[in-house]
């Protein structure tokens, strides 16, 4: 179970890629969501960087935990760089494609960035480096809790999930719910449930990614339903054999 949240939550990064390259555009995408995922994978990379490689860290970690390791594994740490590669991808293709005047990060996420970097900066001179690097997962935590906010109220304002590729939330969706379930069954088996707590941002992430993928799936399917996208024509000439990752085209033919 572990590898195919694993897969899952690897490849849901490419279809939002592979749609904005087809369309030449990001109309759609919200700037803060990619933003958000920036900086929460970056601090996630260094966390289980942390955990996975420090000997000092993962023994405060079981001095504080009934002697119980870690649950950080290879897979956590090689999934939260290439989610921070891809990510990155994603947010210079904002820089390089089309976008309308509005897209904008917004005064809300620069001010969650500025005071959580003032927090870090804070607890790094006054505290010990392990409560450093699980300040960094909370950061993560915090990132992943909110970061879907914009994307759903840009949709809702919109009324239209055009630009948001369908098939990334899908393969969140499944991740999450994997992921989760994985935590869960790792810490039963370990006989200590509170250990699933001891990674609290794969916990929040699976939590997190649960409840707005249901929101995404409703809005896409339920609520706006009409996916014309004015950029069809012109992607269906330049791309007419690949594909379909979440866009507009070929809706009508029955795609997801």
């Amino acid at each position: 179970m572990s590898h195919t949240y694993f897969v899952a939550w690897s490849v849901s990064f490419y279809p939002q890629i592979i749609l904005n390259y087809r369309r030449k555009s990001v109309e759609g995408l919200s700037i803060d969501f990619l933003v958000y995922n920036v900086y929460g994978f970056a601090c996630y990379a260094i966390f289980n960087t942390a955990f996975y490689f420090s000997k000092s860290i993962g023994d405060e970690y079981a001095r504080r935990n009934n002697g119980h390791k870690n649950l950080v594994r290879f897979n956590d740490l090689f999934f939260s760089y290439h989610a921070l590669a891809l990510s990155l991808v994603t947010f210079t293709q904002s820089f390089y494609y089309k976008r309308s005047p509005t897209q904008e990060s917004s005064f809300i996420v620069r001010t969650f960035f500025y005071l959580t970097l003032l927090g870090l900066v804070l607890v790094s001179t006054t505290s010990s480096v392990y409560n450093t690097v699980y300040f960094l997962s909370f950061i993560k935590l915090g990132c992943s809790m909110v970061k879907y906010v914009p994307q759903a109220w840009l949709n809702y304002r919109r009324k239209s999930t055009v630009g948001w590729s369908i098939h990334n939330i899908i393969l969140d969706f499944a991740g999450g719910l994997l992921s989760f379930t994985q935590l869960i069954l790792d810490a039963a088996r370990s006989g200590n449930i509170a250990e699933a707590l001891g990674n609290p941002v794969k916990f929040g992430m699976g939590l997190a990614s649960i409840g707005f993928d249901l929101i995404f799936l409703t809005q896409h399917y339920v609520l706006y339903t009409d996916r014309y996208d004015p950029l069809k024509f012109e992607a269906q000439l330049r791309f007419q054999s690949m594909p379909n990752y979440g866009s507009a085209e070929n809706s009508d033919a029955g795609s997801i």
